[in-house]
């Protein structure tokens, strides 16, 4: 099958997002399939093989400059260039912060479509699709819903939409410019054949913008790779390494697990209790790290590729990203399960759905210190039910949650619409 899935590049932060949509192209490649990853904004940046096209669609220098100055929206005479890979790339290098209360403007006139400044974008994206000549179009998520309209119109092809995580943007963008957008984004629906979503809760959460559409919608749990996963290496005596492996910023939790683990600590004087965080951030959040580590004692290692992570995840007792917000991927979830090292997760977005799919760890109370402490140390003080709770999910991961099985029920409903 012929398939153009449309990712969404994140300005050269590492984006589960862009790890799940390459992991799910690869997969699809695989197995023989004709899929084109072509990213919009700007690259994709991912700690595997990237399997995205070169070229770049929908500029997000290109669009920035259109949002700003209307001059910008009459000639494409500087297309070429800022349209550039290597521009966008070296652009990409300097990590922007995606806050919706600064891009309600730039939100708004992408859901305008082909009736707001962008239409000479959606033309030249309709130009890549007719050489591509894709039987099916993947969106990566609702904010691209747009584009459905136009390319039904101009391919006869069907197109699939993502959800994946934008519920929260589009609820933080100030107004008048989140009611637009919703109002839009209702329009667009009707225009897309089905919809896709890493869990229930993201489809509970965008039902009410989706409408009638929302009915439309599958669920299809988010994969991994396993290539090169370790087995962890188990208890050892007196230490417990407790690990934190995730984009740093306040919405994951680092203050909440660092919390936890110095809770932890003076209920267990006696143990060598260990926290190792790692993760990409952008500079901004530098002094988030710095300002936690005045507090409380933990280890910083930074960004770790895909080798040193495999390692990382290879040395803990346990997991934790206790995020406050509504994830819906929770990829480091998977990659510690694949490990075999047991978890404790807050009860909100996608985690207890992994967690009832992989029966691999614990939940726990969203924001909550001392409850996420308790959990932390049910897995330190019982190490037989927590080397069970590690190998169930190292077990249930290899069955529900690798890239291969993602890609083959994504081909499924490609294969629904195709028929």
């Amino acid at each position: 099958m012929k398939i153009t899935y449309i990712t969404a590049g994140a300005a050269g932060t590492i984006c589960g997002n862009c790890l799940r949509d390459n992991a799910l192209a690869a997969a699809l490649k695989n197995d023989g399939h004709d899929i084109v990853l072509l990213p919009a904004y700007t690259p994709l940046r991912t700690d595997e093989e990237d399997v995205s096209e070169r070229r770049v669609v929908f500029s997000g220098i290109n669009l920035y400059l259109q949002s700003k100055f209307k001059f910008a929206r009459a000639s494409g005479l500087l297309d070429p260039l800022l349209d550039h890979p290597r521009l966008l790339q070296w652009a990409s290098s300097f990590a922007v912060e995606t806050d919706p209360a600064q891009l309600g403007e730039m939100t708004r006139d992408t859901f305008l479509g082909e009736n707001g400044p962008y239409r000479r974008e959606i033309r030249k994206l309709m130009a890549v699709l007719r050489d591509l000549q894709p039987e099916v179009v993947h969106l990566t998520n609702s904010m691209l819903a747009s584009m459905a309209a136009p390319i039904k119109r101009g391919l006869g092809v069907s197109v699939v939409c993502s959800l994946q995580g934008e519920a929260d943007f589009l609820a933080g963008l100030p107004e008048p410019h989140r009611s637009e957008c919703y109002a839009l984004l209702r329009g667009h629906a009707a225009h897309v054949d089905r919809w896709v979503a890493p869990c229930q809760d993201q489809i509970d959460a965008m039902r009410p913008v989706l409408g009638a559409a929302a009915g439309q919608v599958e669920t299809i749990l988010p994969g991994i790779s396993l290539d090169g996963c370790r087995q962890a290496r188990g208890p050892s005596g007196n230490r417990f390494v407790v690990g934190f492996l995730a984009r740093i910023s306040e919405e994951k939790g680092l203050d909440v697990l660092a919390g936890a683990v110095d809770l932890l600590r003076k209920r267990h004087p006696d143990r060598t209790i260990e926290l190792r965080v790692a993760g990409w951030r952008a500079d901004t959040k530098q002094g988030y790290v710095d300002g936690l580590r005045e507090q409380y004692d933990f280890e910083d290692l930074g960004y770790l590729d895909r080798n040193e992570k495999i390692e990382f995840l290879a040395g803990l007792d346990a997991f934790s990203v206790p995020a406050t917000y509504r994830a819906s991927k929770g990829l480091y979830v998977l990659e510690a399960l694949a490990a075999g090292v047991p978890v404790v997760q807050p009860r909100i977005g996608v985690f207890p759905e992994l967690l009832e799919v992989t029966g691999g760890g614990l939940s726990c109370t969203p924001g909550d210190s001392g409850d996420l402490a308790a959990k932390l140390e049910t897995l330190m003080t019982d190490a037989m039910a927590a080397n069970q709770l590690g190998q169930a999910g190292r077990d249930n991961v290899r069955i529900h949650c690798t890239a291969g099985r993602m890609a083959a029920q994504t081909l499924a409903v490609y294969d629904q619409l195709a028929n």
